[in-house]
Parts: C-alpha cells; structure tokens; sequence
C-alpha cells in the first residue's frame, strides 16, 4: 500500500504544480484592493479579471508607475487631491493616466537627447499597451531594457543629432530609465500581472513617442494612439 501511495503522489505531483494564474491568485488580497486604487475604469473584456487586479496593486500601490509615465505632479492629480501640497485624498488625474511627458533630462552632453517617459496605455489600433509592444517584448523591456523603438541611437556618420556618444557606457540599444532596478527582479507572473492591467486601462492620447526629435525635448506631432 505504501509503494502505491507514492505512486498516486508521483503521478499527481506535476498537475498540482501545473495550477493556472486563476488558482495561484485566488485567495491574494491584493486583487480586490487594486480594483479598489484603480483611477481610471477598467475594460475587462477577454481580460484575466484577477491579474488585472493584481496588477493595478502593482502599479499604483508599490511602483508607482505613474509616478514616472505622466509628466510631472502639475498635472499628474487633479485639484484640491494633490498630494505634495497636502491635499486629501490624493486624486489621479484619468486624462494624464500613464500616457507619458515626464522629461528627465539628458545623460551625457550635447547632442545628448533629453531621455522622456513613454505611453504606457494600449492603442486602440492593437489593444496593446506600451506602444503596441506583445508580453514577450515588455518581458524584455523590464528584464533587460531594450529600447524596441530605437528612439535615442549612438551618433554616428550619419546620425549627428539626438543622439548618444558612440562609445561604451551608453548603447542607443538600450532604454536609459528601465529597467529601473526592482522591476527586473520581479517574478514572471508579476509582470504579466502589470501588462494585463495595463491592456484594460483606456487608451489616452500623449504626445510622446513621436517623429524623430522627440527625444530632444522637441514637441512632437502627437502619435495617434485613440482614433
């Protein structure tokens, strides 16, 4: 009896290891809270309800994506709800929610472009989020910082503009802000948790990434993302 015991043990080990997102999740407080903290409505249609909840508490209870992916706290929260002037409760602005401008400036000197926080909303074009960028993508975005968009190459014969010095630490491969450094040492499933979230959160129109130039601090022609 003992050996076929561990027999049923060995069989039906790998199918408690196999459990889905829906079971790993069901009994995290957090999902329910990030459904409460959300700023903006959420469309949960063909979405994963329970990461998309867990992935609102990521993103506006312990990263503060926003913090960083909208342009700065003068048009971050709303009136009377901002928190640097003591203003209670704190209150998002929804039209500014994660759709880009924040200018952190250049990182080395000119014709160093000035580095900008990016669009983290889908587009309605793809539903997808960041610039229409898969999970994969984002997946390599957070862990490892490539720059998909190629929006600041190193200078070259041919690139003498907004661009970076052609010489080691800086690679105009690379995103110059992420991976800001807790992220990557997220797991797997959290990060999936903040690209669910960030597929149900409306599309808003910024006006960064755009034309070349952009990341010079140059105003771009905004890049349609909610026709």
């Amino acid at each position: 009896m003992a050996g076929f015991a561990l027999a049923v043990t060995l069989v039906r080990s790998p199918r408690v290891q196999a459990q889905d997102d829906d079971d790993r999740d069901s009994n995290d407080p957090r999902i329910e809270q990030g459904f409460d903290i959300a700023p903006v409505p959420l469309n949960l249609d063909g979405k994963n309800r329970k990461l998309v909840g867990l992935g609102s508490y990521i993103v506006n209870a312990q990263a503060d994506c926003n913090g960083c992916h909208s342009a700065g706290p003068a048009t971050e929260f709303l009136p009377g709800g901002n928190p640097y002037f003591g203003q209670k409760p704190t209150m998002i602005n929804p039209a500014t929610y994660l759709s880009d401008g924040n200018d952190f400036g250049p990182i080395s000197g000119p014709p160093s472009p000035d580095i900008i926080s990016r669009n983290l909303t889908p587009s309605t074009k793809t539903g997808l989020p960041e610039g229409d960028h898969t999970f994969a993508q984002f997946l390599e975005i957070i862990r490892h910082g490539k720059d998909f968009d190629h929006l600041h190459p190193n200078c070259s014969d041919t690139v003498t503009e907004n661009c970076f010095p052609p010489f080691p630490p800086f690679d105009g491969n690379l995103l110059q802000i992420m991976p800001w450094p807790i992220y990557r040492n997220m797991t797997d499933h959290d990060i999936r948790a903040i690209y669910e979230y960030l597929k149900a959160v409306p599309c808003i129109q910024g006006n960064y990434p755009g034309p070349a130039g952009a990341d010079a601090g140059i105003p771009p022609e905004p890049a349609e993302r909610c026709g």
